[in-house]
């Protein structure tokens, strides 16, 4: 399929969203958008497995990077997109296709914009954190990503949302003592041992610290249980995965170990974990970017690739169309005018 950056946002939203491009399956659109590309004599197009770069190189002292991701969450009966009223329904409209749209017009349109622009349309962003597309080329490119500044094009509904919380994944076990099913006494229930877990996860008080101005909200949730051998067995092992999501005032290990603390007594295993990144709206670069699109500001709730330009030293902001509610919904949509009025705000601040 062929993209027509000409069209208008919507309409080439939309016709991103209609190329599937659930993450590990993202070539066809990689291929569409690099030769969407590869016309525009004022861009430079490189290409990493299924993440395609564009450079401007004007020689002007400031660099952005304009970043997105062109996987979705698996497509759950909602494709091809469909239009109704001002709002565009589909698998990734919100999340974040139409964002895409928006900065592949961007890169087209922005012949002679007013600082270099890196636009990076990079796979599998919404798995786990060792096949992110991003992360590949910071390791194998990372010049590519070098900056002054970044705008991530994460759904935030139009408004500028400043770092993002970090997460992390942890098993934590109950065991007890295999027996018959008809001799139960002789055992002790696994399954019947995560009662004291689900408790601890059910009174549990998120904290809602503000980090540089900005209110965070925690969470730590099972979100996962793993026990039983047969039908006729006692389990001595059940597994209770949970997620926390922490603000950027802790780092990665200091995380872990309030993991730790709230289960003290149990095995806690850690699958996962990303640090967040801290909102950085002070930096001069950052400041600018937010007087220039204007609106309110509010902290990410919720991972994102920030917290990767973070650790490179480049300041970044979360800013895109879609509403971050609806993320991975079902009838996931984005809004016709959002689209519309991003749009707007990013030509007139790479434009002024």
């Amino acid at each position: 399929m062929r993209l027509d950056l000409t069209q208008e946002a919507w309409r080439l939203a939309a016709r991103i969203v209609d190329i599937e491009s659930v993450s590990g399956g993202e070539r066809a659109l990689a291929d569409a958008i690099e030769q969407a590309l590869l016309p525009s004599p004022h861009l430079t197009v490189l290409r990493d497995g299924n993440a395609v770069v564009a450079r401007t190189d004007l020689g002007h002292p400031e660099r952005v990077v304009i970043a997105g991701h062109i996987d979705t969450v698996p497509v759950a009966d909602n494709l091809p997109s469909k239009v109704s009223g001002d709002r565009l329904y589909g698998c990734g409209t919100s999340d974040m296709k139409s964002s895409v749209a928006v900065a592949l017009r961007m890169a087209a349109r922005l012949t002679r914009p007013n600082r270099d622009i890196t636009y990076i349309f990079y796979d599998c962003e919404e798995i786990e954190a060792e096949r992110n597309g991003l992360r590949r080329l910071s390791l194998a490119h990372p010049d590519w990503l070098s900056a002054d500044f970044a705008v991530l094009m994460e759904p935030t509904d139009g408004l500028i949302e400043g770092g993002c919380q970090g997460t992390l994944r942890a098993e934590v076990v109950a065991r007890g003592t295999r027996a018959h099913s008809a001799r139960s006494w002789f055992g002790v229930n696994a399954i019947h041992g995560i009662l004291p877990i689900l408790t601890i996860l059910d009174s549990y008080e998120a904290r809602r610290p503000v980090v540089d101005g900005l209110e965070y909200h925690e969470g730590l949730n099972a979100v996962r249980v793993r026990g039983g051998v047969a039908g006729n067995v006692i389990p001595d092992e059940c597994v209770v995965t949970v997620n926390y999501r922490f603000a950027p005032d802790l780092d990665l290990a200091r995380a872990r170990q309030h993991v730790r603390d709230v289960f003290a007594g149990f095995d806690v295993l850690f699958t996962d974990g990303a640090p967040g990144a801290r909102p950085g709206l002070t930096h001069p670069a950052a400041a600018a970017f937010a007087s220039a699109v204007g609106g309110a500001l509010r902290a990410k709730l919720g991972w994102t690739d920030v917290a990767l330009f973070s650790a490179l030293g480049v300041p970044a902001v979360n800013y895109g169309p879609g509403d971050p509610n609806l993320a991975h919904q079902r009838e996931e949509w984005v809004s016709l005018p959002k689209i519309e009025e991003c749009e707007q705000a990013m030509l007139a601040w790479l434009s002024a």
